[in-house]
C-alpha cells in the first residue's frame, strides 16, 4: 500500500504522518522505523519529508517523547480517543491518565493533534464533534493553556468557533468537508467512499468550514486527511472509514477558494500558516495549479499491491490541475 500510494503525494513536500498503523507508532523508535520506511519507498524523483507523529496511549512515556521532539524526529503527537476512528482502539480513554505526557509536551512546545470525537454511545454521531470540544477540549485549554494544539479535520461550527477562540489553536480542514455535506454521503444511496470519521455534516457546518478556509485566518491550514484503503474495504458489509483525496486535494481547494472568491489566500492556507503553526521554515520549492475552461480528467483510482485505490470524487467537475 505505502508503495502505491507514496507517488501520489507528489504534490506535497512534506506531510504531518499519522500513527495510527496496526500496530501503532507509540514510541521514537517506531517512528524512526516508519519514517525509514517511508523514505525507502520514496520514489527517486519525488521529494518528499515526512513529519512523523507518535500515538498517544495511557502509557506513553512522557521521556520518550521528549527525547523524540529534541531529536526532530517528530513533529506532534496524536490524541485518538478510543474506538474514535480507523485503527484507534488503543487510543485514550481518560484524559487524565495522559497528563504528564501533555504537560511535558506543553513545557516544551511540542503541539498535540487531536481527533476531536467524543465516543460516548449515547451522543449521535453528527455532535460528537461539538460534544467534544464541550466535554474535552475547553477544559483541557482551562487546565493546560500553553499547550499548542491543531484540531484536525475540524468538521463543525463549533469546532471553527473554538479555534477562533482559544489562543495557541490551529485546524486542519479536508477538502471532502469542504465540498460535500452530508445529503452526499446518504441520499439516493449510500457512498462509502464519501465516508469518512468525522463523518459528513450538515450544510451550515460546510459553510462554516469555508468561511474559515477562505477568511486569511492563519489558525486554519491544509489538512487533507488523506487515507487509503483497498476498494473492497471500503466496499463492503462493514465498511472502513477514510477519504483518499491526495493525488486531486490541491485541485480541490483552488476550486473552493474560486468560488469563494479567495484565490489570492490559497497560498497562505495551502503553503505558509501550517509550518508557521508547527514553527517550520515554508517550502523553498513551488507548485503551480492551472485553470482550464474544460473539466480536467482526475484519476479515478490508483493501483497498489493491496488493491486499487479509489480517488475522492467531489461529485461535480474541477477545473483546476497541478502543472506536473
Amino acid at each position: 500500500m505505502l508503495a502505491g500510494v507514496l507517488p501520489a503525494s507528489r504534490h506535497f513536500g512534506r506531510a504531518i504522518v499519522m500513527p495510527n498503523l496496526v500496530p501503532a507508532v507509540v514510541t521514537a523508535a517506531e517512528a524512526r522505523g516508519y519514517r525509514d520506511r517511508i523514505l525507502a519507498a520514496l520514489p527517486a524523483t519525488q521529494g518528499f519529508a515526512p513529519l512523523m507523529t507518535l500515538y498517544l496511549t495511557e502509557t506513553t512515556d512522557p521521556g520518550d517523547v521528549a527525547a523524540a521532539a529534541a531529536e526532530g524526529l517528530v513533529s506532534a503527537v496524536k490524541l485518538y480517543p478510543a474506538g474514535a476512528t480507523t485503527n484507534s482502539r488503543a487510543g485514550v480513554r481518560d484524559i487524565a491518565r495522559v497528563m504528564p505526557v501533555l504537560e511535558r509536551m506543553a513545557a516544551i512546545g511540542l503541539p498535540l493533534c487531536v481527533h476531536g470525537e467524543v465516543v460516548d454511545p449515547e451522543v449521535d454521531i453528527f455532535d460528537r464533534e461539538a460534544v467534544f470540544v464541550e466535554r474535552v477540549l475547553a477544559p483541557l485549554r482551562r487546565r493546560l493553556p500553553e499547550l499548542r494544539i491543531v484540531m484536525e479535520h475540524v468538521t463543525t461550527a463549533e469546532g471553527v468557533a473554538f479555534v477562533e477562540g482559544a489562543a495557541g489553536v490551529g485546524a486542519t480542514i479536508t477538502v471532502q468537508h469542504l465540498m460535500l455535506d452530508r445529503n452526499a454521503l446518504l441520499v439516493g444511496g449510500i457512498r462509502p467512499h464519501y465516508y469518512c470519521l468525522p463523518v459528513l455534516k450538515r450544510g451550515r457546518h460546510r459553510a462554516a468550514l469555508r468561511r474559515a478556509t477562505t477568511s486569511g485566518d492563519p489558525r486554519f491550514f491544509l489538512g487533507t486527511d488523506s487515507a487509503p484503503h483497498a476498494r473492497a474495504t471500503k466496499e463492503a458489509a462493514c465498511g472502513c472509514a477514510g477519504v483518499f483525496s491526495a493525488p486531486v486535494a490541491l485541485a480541490c481547494y483552488a476550486q473552493v477558494f474560486e468560488e469563494e472568491g479567495a484565490l489570492d489566500r490559497l497560498e497562505g492556507f495551502a503553503s505558509l500558516n501550517g509550518p508557521a503553526f508547527y514553527g517550520l521554515a515554508p517550502n523553498a520549492e513551488r507548485v503551480t495549479l492551472e485553470r482550464s475552461a474544460e473539466p480536467v480528467a482526475m484519476p479515478a483510482d490508483v493501483a497498489t499491491g493491496a488493491g486499487p485505490v479509489v480517488v475522492f470524487d467531489p461529485g461535480a467537475p474541477l477545473h483546476w490541475k497541478v502543472r506536473e
